[in-house]
């Protein structure tokens, strides 16, 4: 899953919202640092404040969903035909097909929420707002063996920079992949991968209840007053 896609059903909570993307953060401010449920879970109830205790329940639902969500029969059917989609594109044993397969489904999966669920984004980004990236930081470090400073840095500039709104255009998602390529070393994709993108649409579309299963993705019932 990618940030709307965790984030989406608790909207109307905005610390655990940003909770929900603190492993996604971590993995670009500092990748070194991981939170782990273990050391997480224990300490909940000993935090401070309601703010802190929902950053930190948001970090688990986070950690929850991806064990699930990676494990649906949707996922292994939609990231194989989109890592076959760019395998064709590029036959290199060294292309990363099988990664891109996994990220761009990702990607799409927010695109296909954010139609079914017109203003979310904007509401996701207006709640994360009123959150103090260093009080999430602050939680980080309490349930991480190496503590960061670059996640308080990184919040305010996610935030400002908003680029979930480019996912739906094809282009402008190549633009945003290719940021991830560069931060993970690999080289940029080429124009000929836009038609690969909108082919995975199309991909994500037929599989997209079998990626979140009513079963497993389930609505907070404030949440769905709130969706009404």
């Amino acid at each position: 899953m990618n940030y709307l896609a965790h984030a989406l059903r608790y909207l109307d909570r905005p610390w655990f919202a940003a909770g929900t993307a603190v492993p996604d953060w971590l993995s670009v401010a500092d990748r070194q640092v991981r939170v782990r449920s273990r050391i997480l879970e224990p300490i909940v109830e000993s935090l401070g404040s309601h703010e802190e205790r929902e950053i930190a329940y948001g970090i688990l639902q986070h950690l929850s969903d991806d064990q699930w969500f990676h494990a649906t029969p949707g996922f292994a059917l939609a990231t194989n035909r989109l890592t076959a989609a760019f395998r064709a594109l590029d036959p290199d044993p060294d292309f990363p097909a099988s990664f891109l397969g996994h990220v761009v489904m990702e990607l799409l999966l927010d695109v296909a929420l954010m139609e079914r669920h017109p203003g979310a984004l904007d509401r996701y980004y207006e709640g994360l707002r009123e959150v103090d990236g260093h009080l999430v930081q602050g939680v980080v470090n309490r349930a991480a063996r190496t503590p960061t400073e670059r996640l308080s840095r990184l919040i305010p500039l996610f935030i400002e920079e908003r680029f979930l709104v480019d996912y739906p255009d094809p282009e402008r998602l190549l633009r945003r992949l290719n940021q991830v390529m560069r931060r993970v070393k690999l080289p940029d994709l080429p124009q000929t991968a836009l038609p690969v993108l909108r082919e995975g649409a199309v991909i994500v579309e037929e599989h997209f209840h079998a990626l979140l299963p009513d079963d497993l993705f389930t609505w907070p019932t404030t949440a769905l007053r709130t969706l009404q």
